[in-house]
């Protein structure tokens, strides 16, 4: 893989060693990063903005297939940061909310026999289900979903996607109080307690 125009050796050495692993996971799907624990080496000038666009020095990556790449290294530290990891170096990176936005939304069925899949802007497929739940939070810009892609690693879910998720909703009862939320992939995705959802 040719490196992006940088004078930034770190993020030489990681285009390099992702050429590597690119090659390794196109075979066997994922890297596995939780396996690997190399010495944490600062931090690097990335930051993946709020709308999921990946930045370098400022400036926006503009190579799918570099940031694709870039995304199958994140990982999630215990300590809340989120770092790029290969077997030989660990970087951190910022990242404004989550690392992932989900762009398309896919649904088939009703009630608890609905099934919802997504697709991030790195082309990850993802379900709605018990082990890729959806959250909601309610902040300044309203209601924002975020739905579990891997690894503690999670994407926004885009704003015409939300209204289409809330369309969705009912009230179901659980654990003895009353619900706002989804079925999809045969769980409960909790929006908000019934009477509060707008």
């Amino acid at each position: 893989m040719t490196q992006p125009a940088s004078d930034d050796p770190a993020l030489a050495r990681l285009s390099a060693a992702l050429g590597e692993i690119g090659r390794d996971s196109a075979k066997r799907g994922l890297p596995p990063v939780e396996q690997w624990h190399p010495q944490h080496c600062g931090d690097i000038d990335i930051r993946i903005g709020a709308d999921g666009t990946w930045f370098h020095n400022g400036s926006a990556i503009r190579r799918p297939k570099l940031v694709r790449l870039f995304a199958s290294i994140l990982r999630r530290e215990p300590d809340g940061s989120t770092v790029l990891v290969t077997p030989a170096e660990r970087v951190r990176i910022q990242v404004d909310d989550a690392p992932f936005s989900a762009v398309e939304m896919a649904v088939e069925g009703e009630g608890r026999a609905r099934r919802i899949a997504f697709r991030t802007n790195v082309d990850d497929l993802v379900p709605a289900d018990a082990e890729h739940p959806l959250r909601f939070e309610d902040g300044p810009e309203g209601l924002k979903p975020y739905l579990h892609v891997r690894r503690e690693l999670w994407a926004l879910v885009s704003r015409p996607l939300t209204y289409d998720l809330v369309e969705l909703g009912e009230e179901q009862m659980i654990d003895g109080a009353a619900w706002f939320g989804l079925w999809a992939g045969g769980h409960f995705h909790r929006i908000a307690p019934a009477g509060a959802a707008a």
